[in-house]
């Protein structure tokens, strides 16, 4: 008796057994990991707070306190800095992220170099 396999481009596997073949798929993450993958910190939520912590020591070296005792910086001198410049592969994205956890603040939503040079990057957080 001659046993045949047919492949089909959309089923993960396939097994033979005695009597034929069985296709199966293989399943997708169950609900628990799921549950589990969302509480777990990723390694880019990580590397996302280490740049924001990185962030606030920039703006505390090169920023001085403004009236309402806040440190404070213009974005040129942060976007031209040759430190900064090495430290941050993607400044502007990092900024967006510490404002949006509340630990700068700035008028606007995305800083551009040029524009932008003037805007003052507030510490809410020290």
């Amino acid at each position: 008796m001659k046993e045949s396999v047919y492949f089909r481009a959309d089923l993960n596997s396939a097994t033979l057994s005695p009597g034929g073949c069985r296709f199966t798929r293989k399943s997708s993450i169950t609900s628990l990991e799921a549950r589990i993958r969302r509480r777990t910190p990723s390694i880019s939520t990580m590397n996302v707070a280490h740049e924001i912590d990185l962030l606030v020591q920039e703006i505390q070296r090169l920023g001085s306190k403004n009236a309402d005792g806040q440190t404070s910086v213009k974005f040129g001198v942060l976007f031209n800095d040759d430190r900064c410049a090495n430290i941050f592969e993607a400044l502007v994205g990092t900024l967006k992220a510490a404002k949006k956890k509340k630990v700068i603040n700035f008028q606007g939503e995305l800083l551009l170099q040029g524009v932008h040079d003037n805007v003052d990057i507030i510490l809410l957080q020290e």
